[in-house]
């Protein structure tokens, strides 16, 4: 009787031991890597959309019509040099 107790303990502290590693495995080693991979992302994401958005600022300066940036509590009307009138910047 004395060595089924002693082979169950053994068996619980090895799976104890088996959980504690995997936690502590997930904490050091997976959990940083996904959220360097999220942060990668999100950077990603915030570059592309700076790109699009100045883009489309771009794109609509063009067409010769004003483009409202609101600045804090500024708005400034972009337009492109091209659709002024000649004499208009001296």
């Amino acid at each position: 009787m004395g060595k089924d107790k002693k082979g169950i303990l053994i068996l619980a502290l090895v799976l104890i031991t088996i959980i504690l590693l995997g936690i502590i495995g997930y904490i050091f080693l997976i959990k940083p890597a996904i959220t360097n991979f999220v942060t990668g992302e999100q950077n990603k994401g915030i570059q592309y959309g700076a790109q699009y958005t100045i883009l489309t600022i771009a794109q609509q300066a063009a067409t010769c019509k004003q483009v409202p940036l609101t600045v804090g509590n500024q708005t400034i009307n972009l337009i492109a040099v091209e659709c002024l009138p000649s004499g208009s910047l001296q």
